[in-house]
């Protein structure tokens, strides 16, 4: 694995170097632009971004919340040290698009930004870290997001973050603004969205109900112009994620995989290949980011795993499970039980291949307080995170050598919210 540590002066020079070597095209990074150099500079450095660090390995963080006392940290995941960030207390949802936090609340969504993010050009990468900072509160008000609900939902891309509300109206922010640390103006996205709006390709996916309820595929340019959109059903949608391979919707007879080949947009059906009752269903997607195999609840003991490039589902039996999560390509699948242990799974056989003592000695959202937001495994190539919020700790697990504890972070806060950024 890479050495988790910070890059010396030395190294970050040779990087330099050989990124001004490599080059990308159009010379030109997502997550800003270059200013002009300098008379006294001969040319700004490849991949540059004012007022950020660049970084030779992936700048990982955890963004961690406790709802009850408000107490929200960052763990910076390369010095192990945690950062102390204003409350938000009556947080009942976290997610992230890979740089900013967004902690729902009922007036209104915080956006936190974490101050790590990767820009990936496909045959090459950047990664950086910059100084956190609040940017804003999205006012909704309109429900928060979390696993199997509708209510405001936030997602985003290197050029434009979109909110959709619980009512389906959604609106488009300019990701220069939130990284400059301001929400900006937002502009409205005509329509009323069944779902979340998902930046992918230069564009916004979505489902509109057509005259019969049916919710339907529609694709916007990022100025709010509808183009040319394959004609796709998605029953009773739920869930929604970005692979390499394309955008994953979840739907009542499996998955909806919708992809851009030069502007041009496909969808294919990825079927359960049997009757699957509703309760049974995919309907929250987790991952790696960047990864094509996703994971979500089969109930309450079975795990579902769908294999974007191969397009198959497999349905591991696991037992009574809390959580789950894989790194995929040849990774376990990891799955957190309800007695407290980590168990890892040959997903082709579905055979236990791994298991820990037991980590968690109290689980939230398990017992009387069914509505308590459970513990979540968050996962990189090397490492999987499982917080424990009764502990007040994080576990690192090295998924790689048989689900070995790596480090325990004390964190002196419940950290029952959590997700991973930098990625």
């Amino acid at each position: 694995m890479p050495v988790r540590g910070n890059v010396t002066a030395g190294a970050c020079a040779l990087l330099a170097l050989a990124l001004l070597a490599t080059g990308c095209a159009g010379g030109r990074d997502d997550a800003g632009s270059a200013p002009p150099a300098s008379p006294s500079t001969a040319a700004t450095p490849h991949g540059y971004v004012e007022g950020a660090l660049e970084e030779a390995e992936e700048q990982s963080r955890l963004l961690l919340n406790d709802p009850r006392t408000g107490d929200t940290r960052v763990l910076d995941l390369i010095t192990g040290e945690s950062q102390e960030v204003p409350r938000a207390p009556d947080t009942s949802a976290l997610t992230t698009d890979g740089r900013f936090g967004y902690l729902h609340g009922a007036d209104g969504t915080r956006v936190l930004d974490t101050g790590a993010w990767t820009v990936d050009h496909g045959d090459h990468a950047h990664y950086y870290r910059a100084a956190i900072r609040e940017v804003g509160r999205l006012p909704d008000g309109s429900g928060t997001e979390a696993p199997g609900t509708s209510g405001t939902r936030v997602r985003g891309d290197a050029a434009v973050t979109v909110v959709t509300h619980g009512d389906g109206r959604a609106e488009i922010h300019r990701r220069a603004d939130l990284e400059a640390g301001d929400l900006g103006t937002p502009r409205p996205l005509p329509g009323t969205h069944t779902g979340a709006v998902v930046p992918y390709a230069e564009h916004l996916l979505t489902l509109i109900d057509d005259a019969k309820g049916t919710p339907r595929t529609a694709v916007y340019d990022r100025e709010g112009e509808r183009v040319p959109a394959p004609d796709a059903v998605c029953e009773e949608p739920r869930g929604d994620a970005v692979t390499r391979r394309g955008v994953v919707l979840g739907c009542a007879d499996g998955a909806l995989l919708i992809r851009a080949d030069d502007g041009t947009f496909t969808a294919e059906r990825i079927p359960y290949g049997t009757q699957v009752p509703a309760g049974e269903r995919a309907t929250h997607f987790r991952h790696r980011a960047g990864g094509d195999t996703l994971t979500a609840p089969a109930g309450d003991r079975a795990v579902w795993v769908l294999d974007v490039t191969e397009r198959t589902w497999t349905r591991v039996e696991t037992g009574p499970t809390v959580t789950a999560n894989t790194a995929g390509e040849g990774s376990p699948l990891l799955v957190l039980r309800t007695d407290g242990t980590l168990h890892g799974y040959d997903i082709d056989t579905g055979e236990q291949v791994s298991r820990t003592k037991t980590l968690l000695k109290d689980i939230p959202g398990t017992g009387p307080d069914a509505t308590a937001p459970r513990p979540v495994i968050e996962v990189d190539r090397s490492r999987a995170y499982l917080n424990d919020p009764a502990g007040r700790r994080v576990y690192e697990i090295d998924h790689n050598d048989g689900l070995r504890v790596a480090r325990t972070f004390d964190l002196g806060i419940e950290p029952a919210l959590m997700v991973e950024t930098g990625r």
